[in-house]
């Protein structure tokens, strides 16, 4: 396991965007009101064949991340363990410097391919747009293969999870078409909606239980 060395301090994360900067008009002015200016990215790799020296997937991740202008806060790699990407990601959306997370390998069909089944259940909402829209992409480079694609995303405890195939190619097509364009918009409105969630819990502790006096 290795951490880059990336520092991502969370008060550099801002909540103002110029709508339509990632190339989305919409004709509602605060579209774009929630998304995150730059994301504090943990990448994480699934293989119990590769080191971290030798994961061009990952590296190709990182780059491209911050190549968009985001930081990867820490990189990662675990074997094709249930209990070990579960416990990671688990772990990763807990942090405070983390807005997204991005996982590669493990999504196939052969036996040891468990990190769609490791991850799900941490969702509380499906992004099933992403996985249909990644397959479509794909149909051009892989043809009828995709139908052995299970790359899936959701929101785990308020933060963007992508679970991505452990092919480079395929992490380039996601990352670059898909991720990068969208993971701020959505980082953006899970917090929004986490911190709502935190805000009425707050109020509804502060109301004072039956017979108590006012």
């Amino acid at each position: 396991m290795s951490d880059d060395g990336h520092h991502h301090e969370a008060e550099n994360h801002g909540h103002d965007h110029e709508d339509g900067a990632h190339g989305h008009h919409h004709e509602h002015d605060n579209h774009h009101a929630h998304d995150l200016d730059e994301l504090g990215v943990t990448v994480l790799t699934v293989s119990s064949s590769r080191s971290i020296e030798e994961d061009p997937s990952g590296a190709a991740i990182v780059d491209l991340v911050e190549e968009a202008g985001h930081t990867v806060v820490v990189r990662e790699l675990v074997g094709d363990d249930y209990d070990s990407v579960q416990d990671a990601v688990d772990r990763f959306v807990g942090r405070e410097d983390t807005d997204c997370v991005v996982t590669t390998g493990g999504t196939g069909v052969t036996p040891d391919d468990v990190t769609v089944e490791a991850v799900e259940p941490l969702f509380e909402k499906e992004l099933p747009g992403f996985g249909e829209l990644f397959r479509s992409l794909s149909v051009e480079e892989i043809g009828t293969r995709v139908v052995g694609t299970r790359a899936a995303a959701g929101i785990a405890d308020g933060v963007p999870v992508f679970c991505l195939p452990g092919s480079e190619n395929a992490v380039r097509l996601a990352v670059d078409d898909i991720i990068v364009a969208e993971a701020p918009h959505l980082a953006g409105l899970a917090r929004r909606e986490d911190e709502t969630a935190d805000s009425a819990e707050t109020e509804d502790s502060d109301e004072p239980d039956e017979g108590d006096p006012a």
